[in-house]
């Protein structure tokens, strides 16, 4: 058995439940509280916006800034869609967004510019509009601004915050681990559902889904889910499922109809939605091979011999479907590109383009992403699911290491303020549990 580096701090097991296992600093938290109100924690999207139509012509895309107050992105999607008569399909954005904040973020509608401008939805501002012959797709960003404000500190907390700081400039940035948002916040059960996806269980898919109770939740909705779990009973669900769980009463509906059709029920829900079923099992494979490599002392900046690495693209972001191996040959050169954040060291996010002969890595790292693999049981042709399209998913390598831009923070005795940026698909709470070491799930 490998043997565990001194000083690593085990999570608790709501985090260990994603796969998020240690931390990365050995320092006591900061605890505290997020989102105490929603604009304690603000979200503004650095866009890689398309280029707007020629003078005199109007493109086939409305683009616009739309920023909203606690709502999720495809539940705003799903109401945009109504309020605009027209198909979810025809509202396009380039991440997904949490509910519980202020988020700001870039949206591409195929209808014409005046209908957006009547739109009204409650805690919805919809502005700078302009037409363009592109659209926008998942990714199409640089990173996220964030503005989080941290209430209900432990007493003396500021000589905690800045060990950790210090810990984590050294290491340039944090441990990039998938944030408790990929997986739900009030209902960590996507990658569950995204698991029985890849296996073409799809009874059983649908099941996590709808059943799977969970504190955080209603008294109501957790004896709601029970009672399903029990029965099966998809026409008594259907009436007690409050009318706020808009994705399960859809799936619902349709099981009333069709009451084996499994996969058919999947396909029901929004495109985006079924495909974080599986990044999130992706994500939870990912952060379990993150843990090990810490647990193990292994560096996360710097690579050691058969880690693959990562080049910076164009826009200084790190190339995830590109890649070398780290060999005795040229780990002094790849050293000093890591340090100068000119390459990052990876981890593996399974798929069905990664396997033993591609993707997966040699040495140490190696070692500990096929043991993660195999324990799984899982092969790269699972995550092809014909009969849920929306569910494959090809696979990439991810950075170990998120860095940090822009940061800056203001201490009060109660509160902390903190200002920063991070690239695309970095997660700010990923960030932020290394300093407060809290319940992952009251953020």
């Amino acid at each position: 058995m490998a043997m565990t580096a001194p000083n690593v701090r085990e999570s608790g097991k709501d985090e260990a439940y994603i796969g998020m296992e240690v931390f990365y600093s050995d320092t006591d938290g900061i605890g505290g509280r997020l989102r105490e109100r929603f604009e304690d924690f603000i979200v503004k999207e650095i866009s890689s916006p398309p280029p707007p139509a020629p003078d005199g012509k109007v493109g086939e895309w409305t683009i616009a800034t739309v920023t909203a107050e606690n709502w999720e992105t495809n539940r705003l999607v799903r109401m945009l869609s109504k309020a605009l008569w027209t198909g979810k399909r025809n509202i396009r954005f380039a991440g997904t967004k949490d509910k519980r904040g202020i988020t700001t973020q870039l949206m591409a509608f195929n209808i014409r510019p005046e209908a957006l401008q009547r739109v009204d939805l409650k805690g919805v501002t919809i502005e700078n509009i302009f037409t363009s012959d592109k659209t926008i797709d998942i990714g199409d960003l640089i990173g996220n601004r964030f503005e989080i404000r941290i209430t209900e500190l432990k007493p003396g907390y500021e000589a905690w915050f800045d060990s950790t700081r210090q810990q984590l400039e050294t290491l340039g940035g944090f441990p990039n681990f998938f944030g408790v948002q990929r997986f739900g916040a009030m209902r960590p059960v996507s990658h569950v559902v995204g698991k029985h996806l890849v296996r073409g269980e799809f009874e059983e898919a649908v099941m996590s889904y709808l059943g799977s109770p969970f504190p955080r939740e209603t008294p109501e909705i957790s004896e709601a889910r029970r009672e399903l779990e029990a029965t099966k009973d998809f026409r008594v669900a259907l009436r007690s499922f409050p009318n706020n769980l808009t994705f399960e009463k859809i799936m619902l509906q349709y099981l009333v109809e069709h009451p084996d059709d499994y996969a058919g029920c999947i396909r029901k829900l929004p495109f985006n939605l079924v495909m974080m079923f599986t990044h999130a099992y992706q994500g939870y494979l990912f952060n379990r091979t993150m843990s090990e490599r810490i647990r193990r002392g292994l560096p996360l900046r710097r690579p050691v011999l058969g880690d693959l690495v990562l080049p910076v693209d164009p826009k200084g972001l790190p190339d995830h479907d590109h890649w070398f191996q780290v060999d005795e040959n040229n780990i002094e050169k790849v050293t000093r590109q890591a340090e100068r954040g000119k390459a990052f060291v990876s981890g593996l996010v399974f798929g069905s383009e990664t396997d033993e002969q591609k993707g997966v890595a040699q040495g140490t790292m190696g070692e500990i992403e096929r043991a993660i693999i195999e324990a799984e049981g899982l092969v790269g042709k699972d995550f092809i699911v014909p009969e849920v399209p929306a569910a494959s998913s090809r696979g990439i390598r991810r950075e170990l290491v998120a860095p940090v831009k822009e940061f800056s923070c203001e201490k009060g005795a109660e509160e902390l303020l903190m200002r920063f940026a991070l690239d695309k698909g970095c997660y700010a709470t990923s960030y932020l549990r290394e300093f407060m070491k809290a319940d992952v799930f009251s953020y």
